[in-house]
């Protein structure tokens, strides 16, 4: 079994790759509008083509996250099973009993 500050980094991690996740997230989807609406208005400008390198970015950040965040559940869920012995002080045994 892992340690117990192991899964407790582990908790830390999961939680905070939801975090960011729902900022790149939010990234992706102003980004996009953002591309959207300057190709609209101004096909083919500088504007466009940096709102487009940002929402590549920031699609990017999110593929990875997202990536990462699939990882470590899918291993947290293959840990092995607790096997170890109880914690009590074992007695010596005798070679007479």
């Amino acid at each position: 079994m892992a340690p117990k500050a192991e899964s407790l980094m582990s908790l830390r991690a999961v939680r905070q790759l939801r975090r960011v996740r729902t900022f790149y997230t939010a990234g992706v989807l102003l980004w996009a509008a953002a591309a959207t609406w300057t190709g609209w208005t101004h096909p083919g400008s500088r504007q466009m083509w940096a709102s487009l390198l940002l929402l590549a970015v920031f699609t990017g950040l999110l593929a990875t996250a997202s990536l990462w965040l699939h990882r470590l559940k899918a291993a947290e869920g293959h840990k092995p099973a607790h096997h170890a012995a109880p914690r009590r002080a074992i007695t010596p045994r005798h070679v007479n009993a």
